[in-house]
């Protein structure tokens, strides 16, 4: 017997990512979806790809949390909690893509959200779903705070080595690079084609919302304070995240040690590919994949660790990761409906 699962804010980027995805899916039915841009529309009618697979009718969230047993919520941040709070007093799963449950701090989330925790004993009930760092927390829970695809990308980047203690959790330098879909499909002045074809720049430097995600998760995995320098760039690309992060070693080690060190910690993780030596992590290489490519590298010159971490940042950085998490909610095959291959050009 399949689930009935939802989307609310389908017609977004994340929202019809997960569509392509749920259509798929082995053990799950998409029972309704909504959109505030396109209400009334079909989604074949806003998404042509669609046609012949998906003319679902795009309605409101009501009806999307009445027809589901379990609701994807890819809006902006703001708009999650009063929607959780309903699904979760209905006994109804509930998955956020957005921003509003990640954040454990409620201080934090209005520092750099502008906005304040509605519902306390709801925040205290929300997991963060990293699947690969967070499974057992997971496990049959009702609120998942999807994670972001830049903090994403950082915390498998760096778990391992935070988790054996040979870097410092403090002074940490992340420069990760995202393909446009990241900004959301709303056009501004930044995403417009002539602004952003073969252009290649840094934004939101020390300013980015998902630096105090990012701190939170390594320093959660490492028992330290973590900080780090955050720094973002926008590609001349539709998708993928290719993040590097550089952190000082407190002990001799080789780029050999680590790399099987990794090896170790990623062993049996279907989604997470540790190369071998030679091989760099490429956005090309998970392209439309759940997949998480990872490097490292010692610099032996200034004891730094280099990792380097691709991600599609629509899959594994949004709409798979969090058809992940609802696999493990409700005790289906990990992989189910999110086990695609990368396309390989």
């Amino acid at each position: 017997m399949k689930i009935k699962a939802g989307v609310i804010g389908a017609t977004g980027y994340a929202g019809v990512e997960l569509v392509r995805l749920l259509l798929k899916h082995p053990n799950v039915e998409i029972a309704a979806v909504s959109s505030v841009s396109f209400e009334g529309k079909q989604l074949d009618e806003v998404y042509p790809a669609l046609r012949k697979i998906c003319g679902l009718e795009c309605g409101d969230a009501d009806e999307v949390v009445s027809a589901c047993d379990v609701v994807f919520a890819a809006l902006p941040h703001g708009l999650s909690q009063d929607i959780a709070y309903r699904c979760v007093n209905l006994g109804k799963k509930f998955i956020d893509l957005g921003a509003d449950f990640r954040l454990e701090n409620p201080e934090e989330y209005e520092k750099w959200y502008a906005c304040e925790y509605r519902y306390p004993e709801l925040h205290e009930k929300a997991v963060y779903g990293i699947p690969e760092l967070f499974r057992d927390e997971i496990k049959g829970k009702s609120l998942v705070a999807n994670p972001g695809c830049y903090p994403t990308s950082a915390a498998l980047g760096l778990a391992p080595a935070l988790r054996a203690g040979i870097i410092e959790p403090e002074g940490i330098v992340i420069d990760s690079k995202s393909g446009v879909t990241g900004a959301g499909r709303k056009p501004t002045q930044g995403t417009h084609f002539p602004e952003c074809n073969e252009a290649f720049s840094a934004y939101k430097v020390a300013e980015h919302r998902h630096t105090p995600e990012i701190e939170q998760t390594l320093s959660r995995i490492s028992g330290d304070k973590a900080s780090v320098t955050f720094v973002p760039h926008l590609l001349p690309v539709n998708r993928g995240i290719l993040s590097t992060m550089y952190a000082k070693l407190n002990k001799e080690i080789t780029a050999a040690q680590v790399r099987e060190m990794y090896r170790e910690a990623y062993d049996g993780e279907y989604f997470v590919r540790v190369l071998p030596e030679g091989a760099g992590a490429d956005i090309k290489n998970v392209k439309c994949s759940n997949y998480c490519d990872i490097q490292v590298y010692v610099d032996e010159h200034t004891k730094t660790l280099i990792v380097t971490s691709a991600i599609d940042n629509m899959v594994k950085g949004a709409s798979g990761q969090a058809v992940q998490n609802m696999n493990l909610l409700f005790g289906f095959e990990e992989t189910a409906g999110i086990d695609m291959i990368p396309l390989t050009f």
